[in-house]
């Protein structure tokens, strides 16, 4: 099989269950957007969610990036199961207990202080989530996309679950004389349901790894440990970054927003429900990453890898456009998913903004796989903290002024210049022949059709109906001009290579 097909169908697999992740997310979204009519409620689940990337960093230091590079030869993989999950074991408890114990002075200084209940639960819900990473990087390293899909399924099936059986079975049961679901019921607490359902489903996925964490044997090797520790503690700096760059612009909004606690809450859940529709980017971009990093590493010896690295970017680039393409031709059908009170703040605008930013994302994850291969993590480092200075400095300099918008353009120039500071470098360090002038033609030819199909809809006057039948002619057309583009050139490298 082409080792590039391989590549694909895991990346597949990986992404079937990302994309189902994250489209139930999606999903989500309008289900929320429906019961939480108030939009500072959904402000509030898009805030905490914001704080608990920056715990996962933290409670992980990275190690699942460590267990990759150093487990990649399958007769050192054991011990160093062994000795990054022994170092879990013995943290995590610390940690999550730390939250626990000081949970009332964290919700004051997060400015929740009425809800000292979120910090436990997130206490648990990171604790538990930080013991499955590398257990399934492990699933992952040993390719076996199948267990993986099956473990991130019923995850998904669990939240979902949980979210329907609380926000509409509960309800139901009560109106109905089930005064006994009273007991631990309370209709007027949604928000809280949404993080209890979380928490479900992380119990659950630990308890679905147990065979894997059955297989830890007394072995802590502490030599591989400070090497694992040297190769990973620049990558806590640059996850940090990651978060920072993804997640932060949240409790950012809310601190830094001229409006009262409520009002700025409302903007965040308008901003994030529409960021959320930027879903189909994230799918692809995880996905990609997913499959990418163990492949990468399995394979980082093989003598033709360098120039594969050219054609899996080239790749990603040719994909990504036609989801930017995709969604921003047929946005109008995506907004009727949200809630009237999530659309008519003007939030739309931000779409295209995310979207681009997460395909200079997915091109940062191509162009920057070579730090980690050749060990020259500090150089990541380097890349990360330049664009986290990029987002904070934007988000402080203009969201009092801009609004939303600022935390929007924040994210695509932090992740434009991460990934040309990771193609420049990396052309210095570990030259890679990337063909950028393809990659650079899919973006602006993307760019293009986004900006005639707005001038043309405007120009002709065209109802919304119309209107879609038009950009249906144009995306077919878009999609036409790239196979031929491609057909002998990326498509069949793909096939043969």
């Amino acid at each position: 099989m082409s080792i590039l097909k391989k590549l694909a169908g895991e990346t597949v697999i990986y992404g079937f269950s990302n994309i189902a992740s994250r489209l139930i997310n999606f999903l989500l979204v309008p289900y929320y957007t429906r019961f939480l009519v108030n939009t500072a409620d959904y402000g509030i689940v898009s805030v905490m969610y914001g704080y608990v990337g920056l715990l996962l960093v933290f409670f992980t230091y990275r190690l699942e990036t460590g267990f990759f590079r150093f487990g990649a030869k399958e007769e050192e993989r054991e011990k160093v199961f062994s000795t990054t999950m022994i170092s879990l074991l013995t943290t995590t408890p610390f940690f999550v207990l730390l939250l626990i114990l000081f949970a009332e002075p964290i919700a004051h200084f997060i400015d929740y202080p009425d809800h000292t209940r979120y910090v436990v639960w997130f206490a648990l819900i990171v604790g538990m989530d930080t013991l499955t990473r590398i257990p399934l990087a492990r699933i992952r390293l040993d390719s076996r996309p199948y267990r993986f899909l099956i473990i991130q399924m019923t995850h998904i099936f669990v939240t979902v679950g949980a979210n329907i059986f609380f926000i509409n079975v509960c309800p139901r049961l009560l109106e109905n004389g089930h005064e006994w679901v009273g007991t631990f019921y309370d209709p007027n607490k949604l928000v809280d349901y949404v993080f209890i359902s979380n928490l479900i489903a992380s119990a659950v996925m630990l308890l679905m790894l147990l065979p894997e964490l059955f297989k830890i044997k007394r072995i802590f090797d502490f030599d591989l440990y400070k090497r694992i520790w040297k190769y990973v503690w620049p990558l806590i700096i640059v996850g940090v970054a990651a978060i920072i760059n993804e997640t932060l612009d949240r409790p950012l909004l809310e601190w830094l927003l001229p409006g009262t606690k409520d009002e700025n809450r409302a903007i965040i859940g308008i901003y994030a429900a529409n960021y959320k529709l930027a879903a189909l980017m994230t799918i692809i971009t995880q996905g990609f990453n997913y499959a990418a990093e163990p492949f990468f590493f399995r394979n980082a010896d093989r003598a033709d890898m360098k120039n594969l690295y050219g054609i899996v970017g080239q790749a990603f680039a040719f994909i990504g456009s036609f989801a930017f393409v995709g969604i921003m031709l047929f946005l109008n059908i995506a907004l009727m998913l949200l809630g009237d009170n999530y659309t008519t703040g003007g939030g739309e605008a931000i779409i295209p903004i995310i979207l681009m930013a997460n395909l200079c994302l997915g091109l940062y994850y191509n162009f920057s796989i070579w730090y980690k291969l050749s060990d020259k993590t500090i150089i990541g480092l380097y890349i990360a903290v330049t664009g986290a200075s990029i987002t904070l400095f934007i988000n402080f300099m203009f969201i009092p002024e801009f609004g939303y918008m600022a935390a929007a353009w924040a994210t695509l120039t932090c992740y434009f210049v991460m990934a040309t500071l990771a193609y420049l470098l990396g052309r210095k360090y570990y030259p890679i022949n990337y063909p950028i002038g393809r990659i650079l033609l899919y973006i602006l030819m993307s760019l293009g059709v986004y900006f005639f199909s707005i001038w043309i809809n405007k120009a002709l006057m065209l109802e919304q109906n119309i209107g879609l039948i038009m950009n249906l002619g144009i995306f077919i057309l878009f999609a036409l001009t790239m196979y031929s583009l491609e057909k002998d050139n990326l498509i069949r490298k793909v096939f043969n290579t």
